[in-house]
């Protein structure tokens, strides 16, 4: 694939991962003054693959920005997603694995996002709260998605089509 072909694919890619996050994002569960997001890491892991992890920060950015200027995220959804979807990305880019994207997501999220979400929560959002109070819900939100993103590719035929040469991305 040319260099243009291929951001051509990249930028439509992320419009429709972009796109997905932000208009099943709003189906949310509250858990402990987070809004956990299945999708989200549904994205983050697909991105991560398929796009590679710098347009999968993006990807993650772009969602919940988006979605919080609709009033439909939280705050806590920037360290969360944007970790994870880094994550997911250089987990797939160095074991070569769409597992280890899954394994990267929860890492980035469930862990290191979670404990980042902490300052945030209480220094910009006002909320009392402990280093570790996220790491419960961010987990299970992220294993949820990461699992149902590893599946999808995994089952469907879309695999092929998704998963672009390892050299492009």
């Amino acid at each position: 694939m040319n260099k243009e072909k291929n951001l051509t694919y990249k930028l439509v890619l992320s419009g429709l991962l972009i796109g997905i996050s932000v208009l099943f994002g709003t189906f949310s569960i509250p858990m402990f003054g987070a809004k956990i997001s299945p999708i989200q890491h549904f994205v983050n892991v697909i991105s991560g693959i398929t796009l590679g992890p710098w347009f999968a920060i993006l990807n993650a950015f772009s969602s919940s920005f988006i979605r919080n200027i609709l009033g439909t995220g939280s705050l806590l959804a920037f360290p969360g997603s944007m970790i994870g979807a880094l994550f997911a990305g250089l987990f797939y880019k160095w074991f070569k694995n769409m597992f280890s994207a899954v394994i990267g997501e929860f890492i980035g999220t469930g862990i290191i996002g979670a404990m980042l979400a902490y300052p945030i929560a209480s220094l910009l959002l006002g909320k009392e709260a402990s280093l570790f109070l996220y790491v419960i819900p961010f987990s299970l939100s992220c294993i949820v998605g990461a699992i149902f993103a590893y599946a999808f590719l995994k089952v469907s035929l879309i695999n092929k089509i998704l998963v672009m040469k390892k050299d492009n991305i």
